[in-house]
């Protein structure tokens, strides 16, 4: 089945923009924010909506994982190549241009051929400029279909893939989600030692977040001390 197109609101939308720029001049700056919210709300309704499509038809044809593994490469590319990023987002780029540049990187890459056809299909839609948030929703949605906790983890040198697995294997258990997916980067004021951030929550297992326990424990005693 074909990926079903978004039903656009724009006709609608510009025909209360319309009406608001009639209102009376003390309020219009007021209007002028509440259009912007409304538009980009607008444009998180069509983001989510493709990453919808494709998740359920990556999940419906038994390819999520390979699709998900494709997504994953692409928001990292566009987090990481800035040039790549400014050609996607520019709309005087020509969409041939668009659709070559990411045929050879889907082709380097391996990419699966549902994850090449949906590229194709955002530049054939003009859709391209919300890739970045079309990666994020299709992330969120992939985590929910899968039982899958993210979690952050922030360390003052790069793991090993062992200390990593053990990481994740711990969190598995203190969450009670089906799969972890760790996301490693490196903080050096961290001194030593690594801080987890997963939902709400955080474990500081960091040289820096005992030395600040430490210090307000010390702060702690020393007010007790002054009353």
């Amino acid at each position: 089945p074909q990926l079903a197109r978004p039903v656009s609101k724009m006709a609608a939308l510009a025909s209360k923009q319309t009406m608001r720029l009639k209102a009376a001049a003390p309020t219009r700056a007021r209007i002028q924010s509440r259009r912007v919210v409304t538009v980009m709300a607008k444009r998180n309704e069509v983001s989510e909506s493709y990453a919808k499509a494709l998740v359920e038809l990556a999940d419906e044809k038994g390819k999520l994982e390979p699709v998900h593994a494709d997504v994953d490469a692409i928001a990292s590319l566009m987090a990481n190549n800035q040039k790549l990023t400014q050609l996607v987002m520019n709309p005087v780029v020509d969409a041939e241009k668009k659709r070559a540049v990411l045929a050879k990187i889907g082709k380097e890459a391996g990419f699966n051929q549902y994850t090449i056809n949906f590229l194709n299909l955002l530049v054939e839609k003009d859709r391209l400029a919300l890739l970045e948030e079309i990666c994020e929703s299709f992330e969120d949605l992939y985590c929910k279909l899968t039982d899958t906790q993210v979690a952050t983890l922030r360390s003052a040198v790069k793991l090993e893939q062992e200390q990593q697995f053990l990481i994740a294997k711990k969190l598995q258990e203190l969450t009670g989600s089906k799969n972890i997916k760790l996301k490693p980067t490196i903080d050096t004021s961290l001194i030593a030692g690594f801080v987890v951030e997963y939902g709400s929550s955080q474990i500081d297992l960091s040289v820096r977040g005992q030395l600040e326990k430490v210090a307000d424990e010390l702060q702690s005693q020393l007010a007790l001390r002054i009353a």
